[in-house]
């Protein structure tokens, strides 16, 4: 007799995804990516210590953040999951840059996303490259590297001619 609707109503939701895999630290391998103190980290130098008294393997991971740079360590049993990051690469038509340093990209379904920094603090060549790209005649493409929500140019070239 109650007119209420029990119904549980959504609004929207997402798809919950957190950006990272479970991955077993022995498969692991140089040049891999791995998520170290919550950081996505390109993995540099991996080496495997025998098992011991205890029975597990370990893995000594020397690995480099892909967005700062900063070198980290890490040490985990080789049988033990860790986090992978879901890390991609798009290239994306560079449209202008402004005075606060931001970059306007042309996205793939013509509207522009304008809320990437260049990186002025960590590759300074880049910018300057990017910066002198932009002021000839042809279109200029930059390659953007993504990964646990965060975003960074990594590279620049021209469109080849026709």
């Amino acid at each position: 007799m109650a007119d209420v609707d029990d119904t549980e109503q959504f609004e929207g939701t997402d798809s919950g995804a957190s950006g990272t895999y479970p991955l077993q630290a022995g498969l692991v391998r140089k040049g891999g990516h791995m998520v170290i103190k919550g950081r996505p980290c390109k993995v540099l130098d991996v080496s495997t210590s025998k098992t011991g008294k205890h029975g597990h393997a370990k893995c000594h991971f020397i690995a480099q953040d892909i967005f700062t740079g900063k070198k980290m360590e890490d040490l985990v049993p080789s049988s033990h999951n860790l986090a992978a990051p879901i890390v991609t690469r798009v290239e994306y038509q560079i449209i202008d840059t402004d005075e606060d340093g931001f970059a306007s990209l042309l996205l793939e379904d013509g509207s522009q996303k304008d809320d990437l920094k260049l990186p002025l603090n960590t590759n300074d060549a880049l910018c300057d490259e990017i910066k002198a790209k932009l002021e000839g005649e042809k279109d200029v493409f930059v390659t953007v590297l993504s990964a646990m929500g965060e975003d960074l140019i990594v590279a620049v070239k021209e469109a080849a001619d026709k």
